[in-house]
């Protein structure tokens, strides 16, 4: 593995807040929920982590503790987070909660990652301390909770700590779809290499004038590498506005977009999606989005429509499709895997879906047709979306069960290799043995636990590997199935989850279909129907059942992705709530109730 560029971006991340020391004139913005905004230039930044690391240290960490972050004000976290960096301190972010909504669920989450993590210390806000005080009691190691308001009361000086890029610069905790997150351990050499991936090789950043947008959660690796850690890592203005205020009023991103002259944003499907569905015509009439030159997409399957939906009504609004970015990543490779070439836009390849259950990616005989006709890609053919190919230095690979490396169009498991790629989970060597583990060529690999293929080097993602659901030997992907349901008029779009039960029968045992959906319809009886009748004219499919819960049941990961495996359990348990009826359009409330 050749060795990278300095030039390119410094070795570690504080070495890159230290080189912007002299930068006054620009920094990160921060919106408040209130619209008001604060200014923290990169000089000011370094300053304030400075006086945060000094504190730290003077409360008894050290260079290698851990301590855990759960700050929902995204300048308050940022500024959180750098400091712990800066004092060689590990930052473990955790999802905050706003609420006592399934407060118990949460505190077994953040009571693991503390206990996982070996946490110190946990820093929380006074509005926010009274949902995680009940940890202290369950996380032995933890040796107190802090407010960010008690940080630099007293002026500690400045700590002098030496840090190497192999040094440990945070932990990543997994949202998974299990109950039980996995920290990944990122490298301050990791940070680096993929910074200079994403934001140079990826983006074609440009110093001179791009500048970031975003409503990502910072406790997640896309809004905490792709905005804090990569653009400190390249010198880029960031305006970063509260995931909850995007969630309300889905237009502020595009308000601040146009506002600002963002050039650079990022988000998943459902966002584009939410945006499109939302926006009425005379909300984009005063937008004006031709500053946009990336719009990126990933974190969650890209579903070729919903960016030709987005990209046509943000047409008046002078929206450049080609803007369109989608990409593949996870938090074991840091964040990027996989970008298309900038500039290229959406560009799909269209199958026959018989041929991919079947385990191959056959070309559909009749592509014209095909994107000709909607309802043709729904019933006969599948369009998937092309998520490009790996960095420099980096390499991508399907292969089958025994490992071996498949051609192209063969649909296996995607592994991937190279410096962006984490060490593994810390302190969890069985699960790192497998999926960090020897490879086609003998070197070692991260099996990402995602299926997909290739066509000229370049990747298709099809789901994951455990979510996979085989009805008499014909497969089929959870997030397809979940799609088309959602596409239903009285669904909740993304609220929608498919997985296979075993179930015993007069012609033996099998795995078969069960969707569980939120729904906007009184009669929930009638919805059933309705989205088995979809399965069966798109999938030739027969539903085992369908399950309608009641609104917010369905179980999520902090990030929002469906938690598949969990929904299967509740089911098998007869624990999933069911809803005799469930709120109507009008928004007036039907009798929601629940049973086991």
């Amino acid at each position: 593995m050749s060795g990278r560029d300095p030039k390119l971006v410094p070795p570690t991340l504080s070495d890159a807040l230290r080189q912007l020391s002299n930068r006054e004139d620009r920094g990160f913005v921060f919106v408040r929920p209130d619209g008001t905004e604060r200014f923290c230039s990169f000089r000011e930044l370094g300053v304030e982590a400075e006086r945060r690391a000094a504190d730290l240290h003077a409360r008894g960490l050290v260079k290698g503790d851990r301590l855990a972050i759960a700050v929902p004000d995204p300048d308050e976290f940022v500024l959180s987070f750098l400091g712990a960096v800066m004092g060689g301190i590990v930052p473990v972010p955790i999802s905050p909660q706003l609420s006592f909504k399934n407060i118990e669920g949460y505190h077994d989450t953040v009571a693991h990652i503390a206990n996982a993590s070996g946490a110190s210390l946990l820093l929380t806000t006074a509005t926010t301390r009274q949902y995680v005080d009940p940890i202290a009691a369950r996380a032995p190691k933890l040796r107190g909770i802090v407010t960010v308001d008690e940080l630099g009361k007293e002026d500690h000086g400045k700590v002098d700590v030496a840090v190497d890029p192999t040094d440990l610069a945070f932990l990543q905790f997994t949202s998974g779809s299990t109950s039980r997150p996995k920290g990944v351990m990122v490298s301050h050499r990791n940070l680096a290499w993929n910074s200079e991936s994403f934001m140079i090789h990826g983006l074609a950043k440009d110093s001179s004038f791009d500048k970031g947008v975003t409503w990502l959660p910072l406790f997640h690796d896309m809004g905490l590498i792709g905005f804090v850690v990569g653009t400190i890592f390249t010198d880029i203005p960031v305006v970063f506005l509260p995931t909850a205020s995007f969630v309300r009023n889905p237009r502020i991103w595009l308000d601040k977009i146009h506002q600002h002259r963002g050039t650079i944003t990022y988000a998943p499907n459902f966002a584009y999606a939410l945006v499109a569905k939302r926006l009425k015509d005379k909300d984009v009439a005063d937008l004006d989005l031709s500053c946009l030159r990336r719009a990126g997409c990933g974190a969650e399957p890209i579903q070729a429509k919903t960016l030709r939906d987005f990209a046509a009504k943000l047409a008046p609004a002078k929206f450049d499709s080609k803007a369109f970015l989608p990409s593949y990543g996870m938090a074991e490779a840091t964040l990027a895997i996989t970008f298309v070439p900038h500039s290229t836009g959406v560009r799909t390849d269209v199958i026959e879906k018989k041929s991919l259950e079947a385990g191959d990616a056959k070309p559909a005989s009749s592509i014209e047709a095909a994107e000709a006709d909607p309802s043709m890609l729904l019933a006969d053919v599948q369009e998937l979306v092309n998520c490009g190919k790996p960095f420099p230095e980096h390499a991508l690979a399907i292969v089958d069960e025994a490992g071996n490396r498949l051609g192209d169009r063969r649909v296996g498991q995607i592994v991937t290799r190279g410096p962006s790629v984490s060490a593994g989970y810390y302190e969890e060597p069985e699960l790192t043995a497998d999926a960090f583990k020897k490879g086609p060529d003998g070197e070692t690999w991260l099996y990402t636990g995602d299926l997909g293929y290739t066509v000229g080097g370049e990747v298709f993602i099809c789901g994951r590997l455990k979510d996979m659901i085989i009805v008499r030997g014909r497969n089929f992907y959870p997030n397809d199935l979940e799609w088309v349901v959602s596409e239903l008029p009285s669904v909740r779009r993304g609220n929608v989850v498919a997985f296979s039960v075993d179930v015993s029968g007069p012609e033996g045992a099998g795995e078969q279909l069960v969707i569980a959906a939120e729904a906007f319809q009184a009669d929930a009886e009638a919805l059933k129907q309705t989205i088995a009748q979809a399965i069966v004219s798109n999938f030739s499919l027969t539903t085992h059942e369908v399950v309608i819960v009641p609104q917010g049941t369905l179980p999520r990961t902090s990030s929002g992705k469906p938690q598949r495996r969990k929904t299967r359990q509740l089911y098998l348990d007869g624990t999933l709530g069911r809803a005799r009826a469930v709120q109507g359009k009008d928004g007036q409330p039907g009798d929601a109730g629940a049973s086991a």
